[in-house]
């Protein structure tokens, strides 16, 4: 088996894309992309706007002879959009997929609003239905039900999380779980995975209580004592003291806990947790964002800074 992270914080974009090859199957897990439209009074630098763009081709790429596509739920920064800013991926895209490529997703009723209609979107404008993701679907594909998007009946709604195996690794795709539900991570740790990929807990919301810390720090504890590996990123490497969490936390676990960019053996990009910085570093003009969005200019100049001053700067 060979497991791909293509997009997720410590990478330098929002989400938590990943590509899984098995035998003849290659199965994409949530091709979306975002860059946080505004963080501290701040729109995405032109740096991590041009890591976006690299990575946004880069699913595009993929998805073109991709055998499954699973969506684990509908928010932006998991699924191309029909409506996408000029920083998220875009269904026009990727329309040309395989004629035989499945589209898998748990499917939300019509009182989830919003998450509804960027389902209907998906289905309208890949051109293709969706198809239940419940429970087994053959030796190597297998979904969980829908299991909370953080806690227990969070008004964020609900994941899907996936497992694949091929008969000597056990990978789970664990979303948005944010390691807030401990009926989640018992879910997970009865399928006996060897290496988890998954979102940690958002501790750069202000407000997010030392209870909650404390919940998701035991829970994940919990999941890393009963794996081989468990990759944590996304909603918690929004900020560097995420990085901070995740190192103490592996050291208690005896260093098994990692995020996306050390499993991809590629240096670590938290281009969102370090926005203001960029922007002192190498100062915007008022105008860029508008001038970008016109296809007028684009982040190359920013991205060969960036390679300068940088000597972390792999892209």
């Amino acid at each position: 088996m060979d497991i791909k992270i293509l997009g997720t914080e410590s990478l330098g974009v929002r989400g938590l894309s990943c590509l899984v090859k098995t035998g003849n199957r290659k199965i994409f897990i949530d091709p979306g992309i975002a860059l946080g439209y505004v963080r501290k009074g701040l729109m995405p630098h032109p740096v991590q706007i041009g890591v976006g763009r690299i990575i946004r081709d880069s699913i595009i790429e993929e998805l073109k002879d991709a055998t499954d596509i699973v969506i684990s739920h509908f928010h932006g920064d998991h699924i191309p959009l029909l409506d996408a800013n000029p920083y998220q991926l875009s269904i026009s895209q990727v329309k040309k997929l395989p004629e035989k490529c499945k589209i898998w997703s748990n499917k939300c009723n019509a009182a989830n609003g919003k998450t509804k209609q960027r389902e209907e979107a998906v289905i309208f404008g890949l051109g293709r239905s969706i198809h239940e993701a419940q429970g087994r679907v053959d030796e190597s594909l297998l979904f969980s039900g829908p299991v909370p998007h953080g806690e227990e009946n969070s008004h964020l709604g609900r994941v899907t999380m996936t497992k694949i195996s091929d008969g000597d690794t056990a990978f789970i795709h664990a979303s948005d779980i944010q390691f807030l539900s401990e009926k989640t991570i018992d879910q997970i740790l009865e399928q006996e995975p060897d290496l988890v990929l998954a979102s940690g807990p958002p501790i750069y919301i202000q407000g997010f209580t030392e209870d909650k810390m404390e919940k998701a720090w035991n829970n994940a504890i919990r999941l890393a004592d009963g794996v081989e590996t468990l990759v944590i990123d996304h909603h918690l490497l929004r900020c560097m003291d995420g990085l901070d969490w995740l190192s103490a936390l592996s050291k208690q676990a005896g260093g098994n806990v990692i995020c996306a960019a050390d499993y991809m053996k590629f240096p670590r990009h938290m281009l969102e947790a370090q926005r203001e910085k960029l922007y002192f570093e190498m100062p915007v003009p008022e105008a860029w964002h508008r001038l970008y969005a016109e296809n007028i200019v684009d982040a190359d100049e920013y991205m060969d800074m960036a390679r300068s001053r940088y000597d972390w700067f792999a892209y």
